[in-house]
């Protein structure tokens, strides 16, 4: 009797995870790579945002055919404050600078905190901060334009931004004078406090890159702000 009972035990057991499931993996043991984690939410941002950009392609479609003066006055605002805003792409000489964590074979040295052996937001603030600082033009961090709403933000060991996670390393792109840019990083003291760190035994990553052609993309998110409201 007492089998009977345990396999009719094992089958429900089996149909419930089934239904509570509902068609999704229970052990996620694809995902137990945290890297692998990363780049899969991305891709469906990244995906969500082509969709978003495609669609608002085909309102700015749409609007431009709306006749009427006003309307064609909104549109000519509009198209003049676009660049300063970001929304449009920019290209020209500039720098690129490569933070990465330490080496994940590095063994962590006696009486060091961990956590300082990994790029953190106020890194790659520092050192967009210092860009702007420089004169830059315009800035993206893995691929993605940063404008004045813009916030980096730190989750754990990755970067979300947009609402979209990224691992390192975080390449940071400014279009923008070389050289200024280049001192403005010199003299940052939230630079120079990061560098110190790129030395043994952290061993922080630090790559800087002047280049002659860059660009950074237009804005693609949609440009919206959220702001608080009296209470009764």
């Amino acid at each position: 009797m007492a089998v009977p009972l345990a396999c009719a035990a094992a089958g429900l057991l089996a149909t419930t995870s089934m239904v509570n499931a509902r068609g999704t993996d229970l052990r996620g043991g694809r995902y137990s790579d945290l890297t692998q984690l990363v780049q899969a939410q991305s891709n469906k941002v990244l995906a969500l945002r082509e969709e978003t950009a495609a669609l608002q392609q085909r309102i700015d479609a749409l609007t431009g055919q709306v006749g009427g003066q006003r309307v064609r006055a909104l549109q000519r605002d509009i198209a003049a404050v676009s660049p300063a805003a970001g929304l449009h792409g920019l290209g020209g000489p500039g720098l690129v600078v490569t933070l990465a964590d330490a080496p994940r074979d590095q063994e962590v040295p006696d009486g060091i905190d961990p956590n300082l052996l990994i790029v953190h937001q106020q890194d790659i603030q520092a050192v967009v901060n210092a860009m702007w600082a420089g004169g830059a033009e315009g800035i993206s961090l893995q691929g993605q334009r940063i404008i004045a709403t813009t916030g980096i933000k730190c989750v754990g060991n990755t970067v979300v931004l947009q609402g979209v996670p990224y691992s390192p390393p975080y390449r940071v792109v400014a279009v923008g004078d070389p050289r200024v840019m280049y001192d403005a990083l010199a003299a940052s003291p939230e630079v120079a406090n990061y560098r110190d760190y790129t030395e043994p035994p952290y061993n922080l990553g630090w790559l800087l890159q002047p280049q002659t052609a860059i660009r950074v993309p237009a804005f693609k998110a949609p440009v919206k702000l959220d702001y608080a409201k009296p209470t009764e």
